[in-house]
C-alpha cells in the first residue's frame, strides 16, 4: 500500500512539473558492497524507459556504479563489466605470479601473516589490500574523462561521499581525480587501506553518509530517485558473535542517517537483498537479478517521467578505450628512494613503446608487486607529434620493514616456525634485506641482501645455516660397513655467497658469484677406535659458480602452466680438507620442468633433473643423493619417491618425474606420481641410458590450505618390497 501511494504521489508530481517546467531528475545510489550490484538492474530499467538523469550522487559501490553511468556507460554495459570482473582477486590485490620480481619468486611465497614494523614496533596493517588493482581498473574505465577535474562538467554532473578518518565527518568529493575519488569512497575499512586526498585520510563514505539525498536536493534536483541497498539491524537472536555485535554497533549511526535522508526522496527503491552481505561477490548473478526485478516495478513511473522530458541532451555512449599510445617521454614524480632506472626497469616500458591502457595497468602491476608503493596513478598527455607523455605519480610506502610468519612440518626437518624480517633501504636505495629464522626441531637461518638496479647489473650476498638429523642409508658410506644398514646422520651446512645478477622480464636470470661452504657430516652409529663420532667430512670449500634460471610457472605450489629451469655450475677451487685429500673438481646440476593443464582440472607436470661431477672428489659428501620427497633439499640431495632419504647415491644421475594431478573442487587435489632415475660414476659413459633404472611411485591427496599445502602420500618402489607414508603441512622453507 505504501509503495502504491508513493507511486501515486510521484505521478501527481510529474503532472505538476509538466505544467511548470521540465523537472530535473536526480539519482542517489547507496553503498552496500556486493549488494550494490542491484543498482544495475534499476539503471537498465531507466535506460529502457528513456529517462534522462540530470544529477547523480553515490557512496561506495553506489558511487562506482553511478560514476560509470555518469560518463556514459549504459546499465547493460555496467552489468557486463561487473559479470566479467573477479572481485575477490581485485579487492585482495592478487597479482599473477608472473608480475612478481625474480627475487620474490625465489625467496618469497612461504609466509602467512605480514605485520608492518615501524620505529622498532610491530603494528597491524591498515587494510588487507592497498587497492591498487581497484585503482588500475577504475583508471582504465574512466580514461575518456581523464582531463575532467570538475565532476559537475561530466556528461551527467556527479559527486560522491567519503569519510574523514580523523573527524568521522562526511567529505563531498566533486573535484580532482575521479578514479581516485571513487577508490576513496569505496575504501571499506579493514579490507582496503584509506586514501589520502588533499591532506585528508579517507575511508568508505557509508560510515558518514551512505545515502546523500539532501545533498543532491541542494544541487537543484526536483525529483530524486533513491536506490537503497543497505541491510537492516539484526534481531537479538542473530547477534551471536563478536563480529555480528560490532557490525550492529557500527550500523546504528549509518541506518539512522539513512532514515532521515529517505524523507527527502520522491521515489524510494529498496531491492529485496536482505539475506546477502557486503562481501557476497560470488553471488553477483543473484543480486543483479533481484535488482532488475525491483526496477521493473517502477517501469511505469520511469516512463511517465521520461515522457515529460522534452529537451534531452545527447550523451555519447561510452566504451573502453582500447587504442594504443606511442610513449615518447616520461615524467615521474614522488620517487625518493628508487631510481628512474629501477622504476622504468620494473615497468618494462621504454621510449617508443606503443601500449594500450590495459597494458599500462599490467605494467603497473609489475611495479606494484615490489610492495614499494602505497599508490600509483598515471595520466597521458598528447604531444604535438601525436606521441604521448606518460605521467607517473608515485606515493612510496612508509612501511619499509615488516615481519612475516609461517609454519611447516615434514618428516625430515620436523616442525618449524618461520620468522622473517624484511627491510628495504637498509644501506642504500633499491636494496632489500631479508632474514629467515626458523625455530623448531632443526634451527636454521637464511640471510639475503640484494641491491636491485633494474635495467643495470644487480648484486647481493647470501648466508645460510642448515642443519638436520636423519636415519639414512647414506650410500656408499654404509656399504663400507657390512654390519650397518643405516646411520643416524647429522648434517650441517653453512654457505656464504657473493654474486652479481641480471634478470630479463622477471622470468629469466643469469648470475655469477663466489661461494664459501662449510660442510660437516657425522654419525654416532659408527664409532671408531677413539670412541668419538665418525666424521665423513668437516671442511671449508671455496668455489666459483654460475647459474641460469627461468621461471614462468603460474604458481609455486600446484602449478597449472609454465616452464622452469635451474642450471648451475660450481668449480671447487680450494679446501681446508678434513681428510687432506682435496683435488680441484667441478659439478653441474640442472632442473628442467614444464606444466600443462588440460580442461580446467587435469594437470600434467614433468620435471627432469640431472647432475654430473668432473674429477670426482675423495669426499663422498659431494655425491648426489636421491630419496625422500622434500621440496627444501640443499646441496646434492634430490627427492625421489619410493626410496628413503639419501638412499641412492653416485657421482652422476639423471631423473624424470611425471606428476598427474586432478583438482577436486577449488582446493583439493588427487595425484599420481611416477619417477625414474639412473645413477652411475658417469651416466653418460655409454649410450644405454635406460640400463639399471630405479623407479618409484606415489599416490596422494593434497589440500591447498591458507598456511600452505597439506599433503598425504603413499609411496612405493617395485624394485623391492618397500613403501612409505609421507606427510607435510605448510609452505616449504
Amino acid at each position: 500500500m505504501k509503495k502504491f501511494l508513493a507511486i501515486l504521489f510521484v505521478l501527481f508530481s510529474i503532472v505538476f512539473y509538466s505544467q511548470e517546467k521540465q523537472p530535473k531528475v536526480g539519482l542517489v545510489l547507496s553503498g552496500g558492497g556486493a549488494k550494490g550490484f542491484a543498482h544495475i538492474g534499476v539503471l537498465k530499467e531507466i535506460d529502457k524507459a528513456g529517462l534522462q538523469i540530470d544529477y547523480i550522487a553515490g557512496t561506495s559501490m553506489g558511487a562506482i556504479v553511478g560514476g560509470l553511468y555518469t560518463i556514459g556507460y549504459s546499465g547493460e554495459q555496467i552489468e557486463h563489466i561487473i559479470v566479467n570482473t573477479d572481485f575477490v582477486s581485485l579487492l585482495r590485490d592478487v597479482l599473477p605470479r608472473s608480475s612478481n620480481p625474480f627475487f620474490e619468486k625465489e625467496n618469497g611465497e612461504k609466509t602467512v601473516i605480514t605485520l608492518p614494523v615501524k620505529d622498532g614496533k610491530i603494528n597491524l596493517p591498515r587494510g588487507v589490500s592497498r587497492g591498487q588493482n581497484v585503482l588500475n581498473l577504475l583508471t582504465e574505465l574512466f580514461a575518456s574523462v581523464e582531463k575532467t577535474k570538475d565532476f559537475s562538467k561530466l556528461p551527467i554532473p556527479f559527486f560522491c561521499i567519503a569519510t574523514d578518518v580523523e573527524t568521522g565527518g562526511a567529505v563531498v568529493l566533486e573535484k580532482g581525480n575521479l578514479p581516485l575519488a571513487l577508490r576513496a569512497s569505496g575504501s571499506f575499512p579493514t579490507l582496503l587501506t584509506p586514501v589520502e586526498i588533499n591532506g585528508r585520510l579517507l575511508v568508505d563514505g557509508g560510515i558518514a553518509n551512505n545515502f546523500p539525498v539532501s545533498l543532491l536536493k541542494s544541487k537543484g534536483a526536483d525529483i530524486v530517485i533513491g536506490v537503497d541497498v543497505e541491510g537492516r539491524l539484526f534481531e537479538k537472536e542473530k547477534l551471536n558473535s563478536v563480529v555480528a555485535i560490532m557490525n550492529q554497533i557500527v550500523s546504528y549511526q549509518m541506518y539512522q542517517k539513512t532514515d532521515k535522508e529517505k524523507k527527502h526522496l520522491d521515489i524510494y527503491i529498496h531491492p529485496d537483498i536482505f539475506e546477502h552481505t557486503v562481501v557476497d561477490f560470488d553471488k553477483k548473478d543473484v543480486i543483479l537479478k533481484k535488482g532488475l526485478e525491483e526496477g521493473k516495478k517502477y517501469r511505469k513511473v520511469f516512463e511517465e517521467l521520461a515522457s515529460k522530458q522534452q529537451n534531452k541532451r545527447s550523451i555519447k555512449k561510452q566504451t573502453l578505450v582500447k587504442k594504443k599510445y606511442l610513449i615518447s617521454d616520461f615524467d615521474i614524480t614522488g620517487s625518493k628512494f628508487y631510481t628512474r632506472a629501477f622504476i622504468l626497469g620494473k615497468l618494462k616500458i621504454r621510449y617508443g613503446d606503443s601500449i594500450s591502457r590495459s597494458e599500462i595497468s599490467r605494467r603497473i602491476d609489475l611495479l606494484s608487486s615490489t610492495r614499494n608503493y602505497e599508490r600509483i596513478t598515471y595520466s597521458l598527455d598528447k604531444k604535438e607529434d601525436n606521441s604521448y607523455l606518460l605521467n607517473l605519480n608515485l606515493i612510496e610506502t612508509k612501511d619499509f620493514a615488516n615481519l612475516k610468519l609461517g609454519a611447516h612440518y615434514d618428516l625430515l626437518y620436523r616442525s618449524g616456525v618461520l620468522v622473517n624480517y624484511h627491510q628495504k633501504h637498509l644501506i642504500t636505495n633499491n636494496d632489500l634485506f631479508s632474514l629467515d629464522l626458523i625455530f623448531g626441531d632443526n634451527l636454521r637461518y637464511s640471510l639475503n641482501y640484494f641491491v636491485d638496479n633494474g635495467f643495470y647489473i644487480s648484486y647481493g650476498i647470501t648466508s645460510r645455516y642448515n642443519h638436520f638429523r636423519a636415519n639414512s642409508k647414506f650410500n656408499p658410506i654404509v656399504s663400507n660397513y657390512s654390519n650397518v644398514n643405516s646411520i643416524n646422520l647429522k648434517y650441517t651446512d653453512i654457505t656464504n655467497q657473493l654474486f652479481v645478477q641480471t634478470t630479463f622480464g622477471r622470468k629469466f636470470a643469469i648470475g655469477l658469484g663466489l661461494e664459501h661452504k662449510h660442510v660437516k657430516a657425522t654419525t654416532e652409529t659408527i664409532i671408531p677406535n677413539n670412541n668419538e663420532e665418525f666424521t665423513f667430512d668437516n671442511s671449508n670449500y671455496l668455489n666459483a659458480y654460475g647459474y641460469i634460471k627461468l621461471d614462468t610457472y603460474d604458481k609455486k605450489y600446484f602449478v597449472t602452466n609454465g616452464y622452469f629451469a635451474d642450471l648451475s655450475f660450481r668449480w671447487y677451487l680450494t679446501s681446508s680438507d678434513y681428510n687432506n685429500t682435496f683435488t680441484r673438481f667441478s659439478q653441474t646440476k640442472g632442473t628442467l620442468g614444464f606444466a600443462k593443464t588440460f580442461g580446467k582440472r587435469f594437470t600434467f607436470q614433468l620435471t627432469n633433473e640431472a647432475g654430473f661431477t668432473l674429477d670426482a672428489p675423495q669426499s663422498d659428501v659431494f655425491d648426489f643423493y636421491l630419496g625422500g620427497y622434500n621440496q627444501n633439499y640443499i646441496n646434492t640431495f634430490v627427492s625421489f619417491y619410493g626410496y628413503d632419504f639419501a638412499e641412492l647415491s653416485n657421482n652422476s644421475f639423471v631423473k624424470s618425474e611425471f606428476n598427474f594431478r586432478y583438482r577436486i573442487g577449488e582446493k583439493h587435489y588427487a595425484s599420481f606420481i611416477a619417477n625414474y632415475a639412473r645413477l652411475d660414476d658417469n651416466v653418460f659413459k655409454d649410450i644405454d641410458l635406460f640400463k639399471n633404472i630405479r623407479s618409484g611411485y606415489a599416490v596422494g591427496y593434497s589440500y591447498d590450505t591458507f598456511i600452505g599445502p597439506l599433503e598425504i602420500k603413499y609411496s612405493w618402489t617395485p624394485d623391492r618390497k618397500q613403501q612409505y607414508w609421507l606427510f607435510n603441512l605448510g609452505f616449504w622453507f
